[in-house]
């Protein structure tokens, strides 16, 4: 009865159809006006799909175990490996060199970062880059935000190259492969990819006058003395015994407690309300300096003798760690002071920047926005666990995680090697290859079978399934066809005009959503348009693939460009004026490859 309902046809579409069209705009609504997690909004989306019988179990499972979500299961283990043995170690070391001007910086950077981003994903070189980038751009004199954003569009132009270079890349080449039966080459995308990349840098260096200068919000941080004040408690003072929320030291005027040192050197850190004041106590506040000192006055505290932080002299049961809120943090809209967040990790908020200045006020009462730079003073040990249980919420870019260079840095680098050979000569299928690989680098002990999962982003293969069952979803139910037909009557079954109306479409779309999304959405489309017009499909879908790719003028386009946002001090319109030039001129020059490259 229901499954009868839903096939009715409504303007020309089933009913069916009109539920995943408005469960997909529902998506797009909830991803950029609320703080829902992608995966739980996609999720969401497919329970509804599922429960009124638009897909069928069988559909809703087949995404979850489809190529694209396998291969990058797969690696995120080859990821984890070449990290743990070195190898990304020692490529983030020997990739820069010395630059004598600005464009020789932008050179430098963007030739290696291409590369890598071809090969390792952009998304993971650009992780790894960032703290190499803003230590190499102190060195040559220039502000970090003039070559985090080249480092940024660099990785999406080298992540064209491959099927591995981005998710999209694979999601849209698994969507092929599962229509035609004909699986895609890893490198095929590699030759407009490489034309796409050189011209991109071309005009990134003619547009370098575009990048902005911003001040680094670390610059904020780089003395600790300036914004936290030690204040000891002599034995005689009236407050000893109170607790240090009725002698009015928790949240003074100005600042706020960040830990107290009491006289057997016991360190409390969060600080509770109930935590008794003792005589001998160091209170150690962050906040405005002046009037944090008003605290000697009217509680009769004295100066301590010396600061017991110093960022470059750590205590070594605590240290400071930088971190930048993430878009769709739950930190977002909240302070510290009305979240759980310090306690549950044991950590302290003692400073707050935002686009390259410290945010005047008490730390903890500052509303935190997407891209804050937050100073934290942590526990020295258990990085790892802090950032995997945190990884929504923020990015830490500070890890001193050295591996040791050995045998097993060998191993893993020939084991990615052979993985490419195998699966372009086509010996093995790229699942294969890739899961063979993850397999091998277990078994040679390069990355432990225990931090596996450790490695693994689940958000990301969550949404990557998702997409799949959408684009079933979206053949099934007539959507393609309908949309296929109708772009094709208004341009007049013009293969050339309808390929580039619908991945002018599709790049705009990516701006706002993830280039995942916008290319399963447009996949069964375009795909169908390719039918009607009895042409070859692949190069629409390879049209297809690198269009969604040119999400340059929105940083929430690309996980990269979310990446560098934080750490660079960028506004959101630093992104539009640059990006859009660029997204405008690579598009029509990527239509023009394609129909040169792949004949209709």
């Amino acid at each position: 009865m229901i499954e009868s309902l839903f096939q009715e046809i409504v303007f020309g579409v089933s009913i069916g159809g009109w539920v995943t069209i408005l469960t997909m705009i529902c998506i797009f609504v909830v991803m950029a006006y609320s703080r829902i997690p992608a995966e739980v909004a996609f999720i969401g989306a497919l329970t509804v799909l599922l429960v009124l019988g638009i897909i069928d179990e069988e559909e809703g499972l087949a995404g979850f175990s489809s190529e694209p979500v396998a291969v990058n299961a797969a690696f995120f283990v080859i990821i984890g490996g070449l990290m743990q043995t070195g190898v990304l170690y020692w490529l983030t070391q020997n990739v820069l060199g010395e630059a004598r001007s600005f464009t020789g910086a932008i050179i430098k950077l963007m030739i290696p970062t291409s590369l890598l981003s071809a090969f390792l994903g952009s998304s993971n070189v650009v992780s790894l880059l960032i703290d190499a980038v803003k230590i190499w751009s102190r060195k040559i004199n220039l502000s970090p935000s003039k070559l985090l954003m080249p480092l940024s569009y660099a990785a999406s132009l080298g992540g064209m190259c491959t099927l591995l270079g981005n998710s999209s890349n694979l999601v849209i080449a698994g969507l092929y492969t599962s229509h035609t039966g004909q699986p895609m080459n890893i490198f095929e995308p590699m030759l407009p990819g490489i034309i796409l990349t050189v011209l991109g840098m071309i005009l990134l260096v003619l547009l370098q006058r575009l990048i902005p200068d911003r001040q680094s919000s670390d610059v904020s941080f780089e003395s600790t003395s300036d914004y936290t004040v030690e204040l000891l408690v002599p034995t005689d003072n009236p407050y000893v015994m109170q607790t240090v929320e009725e002698a009015g030291l928790l949240t003074p005027k100005g600042g706020s407690l960040v830990e107290i040192m009491h006289f057997d050197r016991e360190i409390v850190m969060p600080v509770p309300k109930d935590e008794p004041v003792m005589g001998g106590d160091r209170l150690i506040y962050a906040g405005q300096i002046n009037d944090l000192l008003e605290l000697k006055r009217t509680h009769g505290l004295v100066a301590a003798d010396h600061h017991v932080w110093n960022i470059n002299e750590i205590d070594t049961k605590r240290r400071m760690r930088t971190a930048y809120v993430t878009f769709g943090s739950e930190l977002i809209g909240k302070s510290m002071a009305h979240s759980s967040f310090e306690r549950r990790n044991n950590v302290v908020l003692v400073a707050v920047a935002r686009q390259g200045h410290r945010v005047e006020g008490m730390p903890r009462e500052i509303s935190l926005q997407a891209g804050d730079t937050l100073l934290l003073e942590c526990p020295a040990k258990g990085e790892s666990q802090l950032e995997q249980a945190n990884r929504r919420s923020l990015k830490f870019f500070d890890s001193h995680f050295v591996p040791q260079l050995g045998p097993k840095t060998v191993t893993s680098a020939i084991v990615l090697t052979l993985m490419f050979i195998i699966s372009s000569f086509k010996i093995l299928p790229l699942i294969t290859a890739s899961m063979l690989a993850a397999g091998v680098l277990m078994m040679a002990g390069c990355c432990r079978i225990t931090d596996v999962t450790k490695y693994i982003e689940w958000d990301l293969l969550l949404i990557l399934g998702s997409t799949v069952v959408f684009s079933v979803a979206i053949t099934k139910t007539g959507v393609a066809s309908f949309v296929a037909t109708n772009v094709l009557d208004l341009c007049h079954s013009n293969p050339y005009i309808v390929m580039g109306v619908m991945c002018l479409l599709a790049s705009v779309v990516s701006e706002f959503i993830s280039d995942v999304g916008a290319g399963a959405v447009f996949f069964p489309i375009i795909y169908q348009q390719s039918l009607l017009l009895d042409c070859n499909p692949l190069p629409f879908v390879m049209a297809l693939m690198l269009s969604v790719a040119l999400s340059f003028a929105s940083p929430i386009g690309s996980t990269t460009h979310m990446l560098v946002f934080g750490p660079g001090s960028y506004r959101f319109t630093d992104f539009a004026r640059l990006g859009t030039i660029m997204h405008l001129v690579l598009l029509p020059i990527l239509l023009l490859i394609i129909t040169f490259i792949y004949p209709f």
